[in-house]
């Protein structure tokens, strides 16, 4: 886990959730889209495409290229959203990240900011850490020091 000063705090919000829908749009404007953005301590908004592959065992979800580019720029990820659609004339959905990529995310720390979809309607999020998405996380045993 980083251990890095506390973490400037960003949730997710409507910036950022325009950015991954523009990006989910420009890369796969008909049918299918989706995408991912995130904010990094400096306020950044990196977003991130699904790499698709023959074997399924080598795709990767959609919020892996920011989290590689943070990495890559020595900044911290503070929040993420990821949303998807079936077809161009629906909606996106908010997607939770999956258990990966919570796993990511969590090298930042479990205060972490991250999009979950509301259960009545999947169009609009609400911004949690993920501490609260995950709120039995194996590596809280190791407290802070980990």
């Amino acid at each position: 886990m980083y251990l890095g000063a506390q973490m400037k705090h960003y949730r997710v919000d409507d910036q950022l959730l325009n950015a991954a829908i523009k990006q989910a749009q420009e890369r796969f404007p008909q049918d299918w889209s989706g995408a991912a953005a995130m904010y990094t301590e400096t306020g950044r908004i990196l977003t991130s495409v699904y790499v698709d592959a023959p074997n399924a065992a080598a795709c990767l979800c959609h919020e892996t290229g920011a989290i590689c580019e943070a990495h890559r720029l020595n900044e911290r990820i503070c929040a993420s959203v990821c949303v998807s659609r079936e077809q161009d004339n629906e909606p996106y959905v908010i997607l939770t990240p999956c258990g990966i990529c919570q796993e990511r995310l969590a090298y930042w720390g479990l205060d972490v900011e991250v999009a979950v979809p509301d259960k009545t309607n999947p169009t609009t999020f609400q911004s949690l850490q993920l501490r609260h998405v995950q709120p039995h996380y194996w590596h809280q045993v190791y407290g802070d020091e980990a």
